[in-house]
């Protein structure tokens, strides 16, 4: 598997927050949500979006990846006062904290102060759980960036599906935001400065990812990039801000972690596919690094 596909494997849409926002005139939205992933997909119109590069235009067939628990405004102007809050639960306030989702509603699952045809349309997806491949692979990704020119036909159909309600309606959204959530967050991996500019560091980072479960050394993976070991050991914790067999581990224990929780694969399996002898070598690096025993933390997630 790549590392999109292993991102994608864990935290997959289940009931995720989806809304169409839909807004005219004077409007400012500030989300204090901390959810570890956000996309917005601009389906008509324009506004401005402020997030870590400060504020940008945005149009028609643009999508912003954002990635929590940053703050982010999106609003008619840049200079537009605070007007409504999402708050942690998406509880959606005003400025002094009242309460505003009743007099936002517009139908089933759309949101806003108009439904004027002129009006700006918004496609909103959250992410509200992630998973610790996620947690590890979502931190390359830039606080918040902007697409352009994004898949028409992905919006178009999460569009039209958003506002219907029948049978399945919900398992549909989710995997329709899963479609969304992949070409964007490959597109923004494809261009990303987070990710290694250095060809050697980002192959070996591949190696590791994709094969947890072989027995990599330093030298044996400075032997595939034609680099001495000393060399890989130094661009590579220059480049990823670690050494090479640190990350190993952190990704080893991630991969246990999920299959921990999203399978009942036995502790013995698991250890054998994320590069551990036998599951009493993995259960004492995952205690070490998790401060829980595999068992304490399998019953603890899925409960």
């Amino acid at each position: 598997m790549s590392s999109l596909d292993l991102l994608m494997d864990g935290p997959r849409a289940q009931a995720a927050f989806l809304l169409k926002a839909v807004f005219a005139g004077e409007w400012s939205i500030t989300a204090e949500d901390e959810v570890p992933l956000t996309v917005i997909a601009i389906a008509r119109g324009e506004a401005v979006f402020t997030g870590c590069d400060g504020p940008q235009e945005v149009a028609a067939g643009d999508v912003i990846v954002c990635r929590g628990p940053a703050t982010y405004v999106i609003a008619d102007s840049a200079d537009r006062a605070a007007d409504i809050r999402i708050l942690p639960g998406q509880v959606c306030v005003d400025p002094n904290g009242a309460l505003l989702a009743e007099e936002l509603a517009l139908g089933v699952r759309t949101w806003g102060n108009s439904r004027s045809p002129e009006a700006t349309v918004m496609l909103i997806g959250t992410y509200e759980r992630e998973t610790s491949v996620g947690s590890l692979l979502l931190s390359r990704l830039p606080t918040s960036v902007v697409l352009r020119g994004f898949d028409n036909a992905v919006l178009d159909l999460l569009s039209a599906e958003l506002v219907r309600e029948e049978a399945g309606q919900a398992a549909l959204l989710d995997r329709l935001l899963d479609v969304l959530v992949v070409k964007a967050v490959r597109e923004v991996l494809a261009d990303s400065p987070a990710l290694p500019a250095d060809d050697a560091v980002a192959a070996v980072l591949r190696a590791m990812e994709q094969h947890p479960e072989l027995p990599w050394t330093v030298a044996g993976l400075g032997e595939q990039v034609g680099l001495s070991r000393a060399a890989l050991a130094r661009r590579f914790t220059e480049q990823v801000g670690e050494p090479p067999l640190a990350y190993l581990t952190r990704w080893r224990l991630a991969l246990a972690a999920d299959l921990l929780v999203g399978t009942d694969l036995t502790l013995s399996a698991i250890a054998g596919r994320v590069g551990y002898a036998n599951p009493f070598a993995l259960s004492a690096a995952f205690k070490r690094h998790h401060g829980t025993s595999p068992t304490t933390y399998r019953s603890r997630h899925a409960a």
